[in-house]
């Protein structure tokens, strides 16, 4: 395998010193033109270009963003939302040579962390994911001097620019899809209570039956796990009247509590109708079908990429604002059951 030529290659053949080279190849001034034109011309006989790792240094630049999540280790395994997500970011940053560095936090670890990654120049930059009620990463990283996008924008905004994707006219249309056929007692399963997106998903389906003059339904935290949406789902059909339709605020504690449910010998969606969120792969093989909310994790994590490599290179960037989530009608949702009364 032939040698990769060098700068000192270049300067042998253009006659000159290594750091008039440098000088020439990095565009600095102080070098006449026919020796510019002279180095260029060994450059481009000898086919010498700047390595990677050479472009970095010379930018002060690591070449790799940064990803934190925030939760337990074996959950991230079980969440097909993220490898998702990360699949969009790698299609943006392998085409310049960036790399992805993922941290697992547990939240007590969370401010170190990013500490760390900021002190040992880590990355160039990080996404905030999961952004949550008072959020202090935004504050964290401004004073850490950490380029940042969030993916998401609270209510209150972080100061940060922001890739944004509205979800909560999926989730009311969802509740509209059934009432339509004729549900009237509509549960839904809250992922975790302190995240934005989650509130929002929670806020919408509130939202959607008051419009619709109807009460407020029974709402029970699900944590956007499969245990927790399991475990939701045992109370819900526990209850003395339980409801005919259950909302789930992701797709993973939908298709647990599909299973609970058919396991205790309910049809779907003769005896309940369930609805999801997020659309992952799987939703459309599950049996039935599941309805869901659609979002692009690939796109979201492709546009957040973007978003934080313009702001890296140029020191800012536009917020985003991609298409809204949408209902997506598939097997598992079906017109009210008729109860018998006697």
């Amino acid at each position: 395998m032939p040698r990769r030529p060098t700068i000192a290659d270049v300067a042998k053949l253009a006659g000159v010193s290594r750091a008039t080279v440098s000088f020439v190849l990095n565009n600095r001034p102080g070098v006449a033109q026919d020796t510019r034109q002279r180095v260029r011309s060994a450059a481009e006989e000898l086919g010498w270009t700047p390595s990677s790792s050479a472009r970095a240094l010379s930018r002060g630049r690591t070449r790799a963003v940064g990803l934190v999540l925030t939760r337990e280790p074996e959950l991230i395994g079980t969440d097909p939302f993220f490898p998702a997500f990360m699949a969009g970011i790698e299609t943006v940053i392998s085409r310049t040579g960036d790399g992805l560095m993922l941290q697992m936090s547990r939240p007590e670890n969370e401010v170190d962390t990013y500490r760390r990654l900021a002190a040992d120049r880590r990355v160039d930059g990080v996404l905030l994911t999961d952004l949550r009620t008072n959020d202090t990463r935004p504050e964290l990283v401004a004073g850490l001097g950490l380029p940042a996008v969030a993916v998401g924008a609270p209510d209150d905004g972080t100061g940060l620019p922001a890739v944004n994707l509205d979800d909560r006219p999926a989730v009311r249309e969802a509740v509209r899809h059934l009432i339509g056929m004729g549900h009237r007692d509509i549960a839904y399963v809250a992922g975790p209570d302190e995240f934005v997106h989650a509130r929002r998903r929670l806020q919408a389906w509130s939202d959607a039956l008051a419009e619709a003059g109807l009460p407020e339904g029974t709402c029970i935290s699900g944590g956007f796990t499969a245990e927790g949406g399991a475990r939701a789902t045992r109370m819900l059909l526990e209850r003395p009247t339980r409801p005919t339709a259950i909302v789930y605020g992701n797709d993973l504690s939908a298709t647990a509590g599909m299973a609970v449910a058919q396991a205790a010998g309910l049809r779907l969606p003769e005896d309940l109708s369930v609805v999801g969120f997020d659309d992952v792969p799987l939703a459309s093989y599950t049996s039935p079908p599941l309805t869901t909310c659609r979002v692009d994790p690939v796109s979201w994590g492709r546009a957040s990429a973007q978003a934080l490599g313009e702001l890296i290179e140029a020191g800012s960037t536009a917020d985003v604002e991609l298409e809204p989530a949408a209902l997506v009608v598939r097997g598992s949702t079906g017109p009210v059951p008729v109860r018998r009364t006697g």
